[in-house]
């Protein structure tokens, strides 16, 4: 099995659902209200375990009744327990989100135990990083322990992923460690300041960054390198809850390039996994197995 490594946060989701989305100071009536295991780390971590790679998992969790809820959680979907490290001062990460009738979401975090993570943390977790073909992470972790990870990984010439969430100001310096970056649109336009998402995507590959796959939602996704851009349509499914889309696509693209799949190839296979994901409510137990992102590819 192809192997990938995950560096990223965990969290508890708390999620309520509601007639439309709240403007500042309203308060809106919610609907269903339903408690799952989110955090970006954490769900593409089970993402790219779900669509068909061997994955470790490295996170920082409480030592609270949320991080064991978490730590169970994960290594009975075959997470290894190893590398879920605990921290006995800060509590598990949690977000809270709000879905609308459409699928649309806002979403708060707070951070918790996952901005413990550390620099030596990760330098521990070399040798793992090491025996990965792919290294994924994102920013829901502190950015020195990303920018290790990422040092490690292009040392030991293992493929590297980053999604580039939530936005921050990323140096060339980084960029420069990253061959594949995965913002979606808002992302895309924070961290270059422009508005035209292609003009984003080639001014974050004149920075370094070998490939852009910017995700757009229902229109997509656009590939951008130095040979040039294409879009990748989107598969046509009934939506119900965007959360963890966008976790969906950079696990399932993670699994796909590890197994040496080409990026066009490996895209396709993300795009249907996003879309899978956007057909349930929650996050965590809304991400698809293999058999049925093939299958939504084959429909094509």
């Amino acid at each position: 099995m192809p192997k990938v490594v995950v560096v990223g946060s965990a969290n508890v989701d708390f999620t309520v659902a509601v007639d439309h989305l709240p403007a500042a100071g309203e308060t809106v009536l919610g609907k269903d209200f339903y408690q799952s295991l989110g955090g970006k780390g954490a769900n593409q971590a089970v993402a790219a375990l779900r669509a068909g790679a061997e994955v470790t998992f490295l996170a920082k969790l409480g030592a609270d009744a949320h991080g064991q809820q978490l730590e169970l959680h994960l290594s009975f979907l075959g997470l290894p327990r190893d590398s879920l490290l605990r921290d006995p001062n800060h509590p598990t990460g949690v977000a809270l989100i709000m879905v609308d009738q459409a699928g649309l979401n806002m979403i708060a975090v707070a951070p918790g135990s996952n901005q413990s993570l550390s620099v030596e943390e990760v330098k521990r977790s070399s040798s793992l990083i090491a025996q990965a073909r792919v290294l994924l992470a994102q920013l829901e972790v502190p950015l020195p322990a990303v920018l290790e990870a990422l040092r490690i990984a292009k040392k030991q010439g293992v493929l590297t992923i980053l999604n580039p969430a939530p936005a921050q100001p990323l140096s060339p310096d980084i960029l420069k460690l990253v061959d594949v970056l995965t913002p979606n649109e808002g992302e895309a336009q924070a961290l270059t300041g422009q508005a035209d998402v292609a003009a984003a995507a080639r001014t974050l590959v004149g920075q370094g960054v070998t490939s852009v796959v910017v995700t757009l939602g229902e229109q997509g996704a656009l590939l951008v390198n130095t040979e040039g851009s294409r879009l990748f349509p989107p598969f046509q499914v009934n939506t119900v809850d965007t959360t963890a889309a966008g976790d969906a696509f950079c696990g399932a693209l993670a699994c796909a390039l590890a197994e040496g799949r080409s990026m066009e190839d490996a895209i396709v296979f993300a795009n249907a996994a996003g879309a899978l994901t956007t057909t349930k409510r929650g996050a965590q137990d809304t991400l698809p197995i293999r058999s049925d992102i093939e299958q939504l590819c084959r429909s094509r």
